[in-house]
């Protein structure tokens, strides 16, 4: 009876993760959206998991890099081997009155090659069917 008993709790885990795809990121915040995306650029190295929190035309841009290195380094102009990501809460006011678009800001601190780098990026959100995606990569703020 013990041992039926695990049977069924582990055939419940297993069919539960089932319907959940650990390849798209589905975030209800854009805040967490971005930090999602660049947490599976860089410290994933997943790039269709951060491809599919974009609109598709960047979508197929990011996938034609075919690695997140490439994409890092030529859309980002960064690279790391670790990193920490941050959101700029201070703007969640100036997001609110804009219901169905955001800017977002992110702070990066992190390490490539053994040199601690920091640096600032803007992304264009929009929501679409209640998903917030990434639709553009603004100019650096500085």
């Amino acid at each position: 009876m013990k041992y039926l008993n695990f049977l069924l709790l582990g055939l419940a885990l297993l069919l539960g993760g089932c319907g959940e795809d650990k390849d798209v990121i589905q975030i209800e915040h854009p805040e967490k959206v971005t930090v999602a995306f660049f947490e599976a650029l860089y410290n994933e190295k997943n790039i269709e998991k951060a491809a599919s929190a974009c609109s598709p035309s960047l979508a197929r841009i990011i996938r034609h890099y075919r690695s997140p290195q490439a994409v890092a380094r030529h859309m980002f102009n960064m690279s790391y081997d670790t990193v920490e990501i941050k959101p700029d809460d201070s703007g969640v006011k100036i997001r609110e009155q804009f219901k169905n678009k955001a800017t977002i800001t992110v702070y990066f601190d992190g390490y490539y090659q053994e040199n601690r780098i920091k640096d600032v990026k803007r992304l264009s959100l929009i929501q679409q069917d209640n998903k917030w995606i990434i639709d553009k990569i603004l100019k650096d703020p500085f």
